[in-house]
């Protein structure tokens, strides 16, 4: 039976053919009463006709959407990632609510830009070093102990992480990438306090709101603690300053619905790792038994009564 919460919503949802995450908004919010339309940025356009700007997603007109929820930013050359922000700030403009707001999808998915800010806000990150060349790659090696982490300006899930601990290797992949154009962002490894297995902490929020929270664990010979590496999850109540970092952190970066990734040093104190502006919630469900999609759903529906 299909239950009537408000006067039914159009809400597109960007995202990837096949998408566990467009297929569950679209099936939870269809059983709301909402329209649910699948979208894909390959099907966007944008036309100014007469002075007007008209952007589309196929035979869908954005302008007839209340809200776009988006669930993927794909790779892409720099000219279609610039145009598919471009397009989503234009669908900002003309009314439309974008989850997340386009300013904070293009700052979270840029991982230095999202250290950069936190660092300027006086958020506690792990020591960073970012550059183009092997040879300022391999200075930033040896500055932060010869022990760090390689991750991809862009990317989630743990992929493309690579922990360096070997000098000869360490130039070995920093010229690799050096030749492909790649940019070298090397941060130091964090050690967990006491000897302790490395873990972290992820807390998802939605517009303040924590709507549920985890510990994660690696598995056995990995030191990435994401649930898509095989981590092992368990639920987890955030502390004060737990909560205090999360909320600067979507602030920062002006994220209303996001996950944030916590790391304690080996001197205890916490390291916000990461502020995610497509958050994935299927392992955070499964370990605290709640429904993401009912308060996503529900705020929305509030926010534009």
């Amino acid at each position: 039976m299909q239950t009537q919460h408000r006067s039914a919503l159009r809400i597109g949802v960007i995202g990837s053919h096949g998408s566990w995450y467009v297929d569950r908004l679209c099936r939870d919010g269809r059983r709301r009463g909402h329209e649910m339309l699948p979208l894909s940025f390959d099907a966007m356009t944008a036309a100014t006709v007469r002075g007007r700007l008209q952007l589309r997603f196929g035979d869908v007109s954005v302008e007839s959407l209340d809200a776009v929820l988006v669930r993927t930013m794909p790779p892409g050359s720099l000219e279609q990632v610039v145009s598919r922000m471009d397009m989503l700030s234009g669908a900002a403009e003309l009314g439309v609510r974008i989850v997340n707001p386009p300013k904070a999808i293009e700052c979270a998915v840029d991982k230095y830009l999202t250290t950069q800010r936190l660092a300027l806000a006086g958020v506690a990150v792990p020591d960073t070093i970012v550059c183009e060349s092997s040879e300022q790659a391999m200075v930033a090696f040896e500055e932060l102990g010869g022990d760090v982490v390689l991750k991809p300006l862009f990317g989630a899930e743990g992929r493309g992480i690579i922990r360096l601990t070997d000098r000869e290797t360490a130039w070995r992949v920093f010229r690799t990438l050096e030749r492909i154009g790649a940019v070298l962002y090397v941060q130091r490894f964090i050690r967990p306090a006491n000897g302790r297995p490395p873990e972290d902490v992820r807390i998802l929020l939605l517009d303040g709101r924590v709507l549920g929270s985890m510990k994660r664990q690696p598995a056995t010979g990995d030191f990435r603690a994401n649930a898509a590496q095989a981590g092992t999850c368990s639920a987890w109540i955030p502390t004060e300053e737990e909560l205090a970092l999360a909320r600067k952190a979507a602030e920062v970066t002006g994220c209303v619905f996001c996950g944030v990734d916590l790391m304690y040093d080996e001197c205890g104190c916490p390291n916000l790792i990461e502020v995610n502006a497509v958050p994935g919630w299927k392992a955070l469900e499964r370990t605290c038994g709640m429904s993401v999609t009912d308060d996503l759903f529900a705020w929305l529906e509030a926010e534009l009564s």
